[in-house]
């Protein structure tokens, strides 16, 4: 099972929404029984629900609710056990691969799947739109992106099974 590991500074904005985007589009395209799919911050207070942006965007675009959702932040017991791990900042993915260097080769930024370099702002304390702005985007990405989504977590998957 391919398993991907969205991560931002707080994971209450931008990594909850990537994921909660990124699982309803596999439940669209009817392989989301298929994939492991979650967020994490690099400087998360435990336990915070998704912001009320947040909610409020995924629920009227979307459909969805991450009422559940609970920040966390990264570990290396966490990371280790994705397959991929898109950040959504150039300085999440130097944090992660300076601190994890053994992960380093599973740590892109989100936009590298569409051949992009350029970070994905973060919308907190913005106005909705502009939350809904950002959902427009992380969506066009991971749509776009998908096949090199699933390529990555696919060959990192089948490494991790050589390793056991």
């Amino acid at each position: 099972m391919p398993s991907v590991l969205f991560v931002c500074t707080a994971n209450i904005c931008r990594s909850p929404m990537a994921s909660a985007i990124f699982r309803a589009k596999l439940t669209q395209w009817e392989i989301g029984e298929d994939w492991r799919v979650e967020s994490a911050g690099i400087r998360a207070m435990e336990g915070l629900p998704a912001a009320q942006n947040v909610e409020l965007t995924l629920s009227y675009l979307y459909k969805v609710s991450i009422s559940e959702h609970r920040s966390r932040s990264v570990s290396q017991e966490l990371l280790s056990s994705f397959d991929l791990i898109l950040t959504m900042e150039k300085g999440h993915q130097e944090a992660l691969k300076v601190e994890y260097p053994q992960l380093a080769e599973r740590v892109f930024l989100i936009t590298e799947m569409v051949g992009e370099d350029k970070e994905i702002e973060d919308p907190i304390g913005r106005p909705l739109a502009i939350f809904q702005k950002t959902a427009r985007e992380l969506d066009q990405i991971l749509t776009d992106g998908f096949e090199n989504i699933r390529q990555l977590a696919e060959k990192n998957a089948n490494r991790s099974d050589l390793q056991k």
